[in-house]
């Protein structure tokens, strides 16, 4: 009797054991608070195959506007940051909330609008030019409105243009208060102007007749950076994991793939971490 119900006992142990394998297994994986524009372009399914296939961890990316990744982040919602805001990055880091910032790649943020073109933007190297003529024009300009880095980089060259677009009589200036992709969606249905970041423009599927009408200026690059959240404010943050992703995405190999990813025959994104 004795003997059964050990090997009862034992029976029980190995089947609760081996049930909580796959749970375990699952747990080897990471939060990546992101953007939506690295999201969007498709890059991650192209990268993350890569590196769990390498590494065996899973990466669970929270995407959404560059100010939301970091408050995110900042509330320990996440192990690792990857964003396109270096000044709020280096912010980030300095107020103890992440280790360290990596530079990882760049592309390059560019203006679209219809075939219309009603503020005549067309081939203007000056993005602030550009956008100086469409307030002028009181022509329709879709912002994001959400804080991320492309609604940064927007109100950044509103003000080298010496425009208020927000002020008195600025009914041609509209906030979706969306990701990219979301926003591109609007504003082909409107005829309105916009500014994405190439990657999510190329990957894009609804443009319709609309087309880049402004790129080129060097006040468009778009820098992105990685940082491991810190685990002396958040002891949760799963630092092996985090720093395998980091040191995968700045390797030769991370970096090769990075480069590797295009549509129709374009690069969508530029590896420039300092190895």
């Amino acid at each position: 009797m004795r003997t059964r119900r050990r090997l009862l006992m034992t029976s029980l142990w190995i089947a609760t054991a081996l049930m909580a394998m796959p749970l375990l297994a699952a747990d080897k994986s990471i939060i990546l608070q992101s953007t939506t524009s690295t999201a969007n372009s498709g890059l991650y399914d192209h990268l993350l195959p890569l590196f769990t296939g390498k590494s065996g961890i899973q990466v669970n990316v929270v995407a959404v506007g560059t100010g939301q990744a970091i408050k995110n982040a900042m509330n320990g919602d996440g192990d690792v940051l990857l964003v396109h805001a270096k000044p709020a990055e280096e912010q980030f880091v300095t107020d103890g909330y992440g280790v360290k910032r990596f530079d990882v790649m760049y592309n390059d943020f560019v203006i679209v609008g219809p075939p219309s073109d009603p503020a005549k933007i067309s081939g203007s190297q000056s993005a602030a030019q550009a956008f100086g003529d469409i307030a002028r024009s009181k022509s329709v300009f879709l912002s994001r409105g959400d804080n991320s880095g492309t609604h940064r980089k927007e109100l950044a060259l509103w003000q080298s243009a010496g425009v208020d677009p927000t002020g008195a009589g600025s009914d041609w200036y509209r906030e979706t208060g969306t990701g990219m992709g979301a926003t591109l969606n609007t504003a082909v249905g409107m005829g309105a102007y916009t500014l994405t970041d190439r990657g999510t423009w190329l990957s894009f599927k609804n443009k319709g007749d609309f087309r880049i009408l402004s790129a080129g200026d060097p006040a468009l690059f778009n820098q992105y950076g990685v940082i491991l959240v810190n685990p002396e404010k958040y002891p949760h943050v799963k630092v092996a994991e985090g720093q395998a992703f980091i040191d995968w995405i700045l390797s030769e190999e991370g970096q090769h793939a990075i480069a590797n990813y295009t549509i129709d025959g374009q690069q969508l994104f530029f590896p420039n971490a300092e190895r």
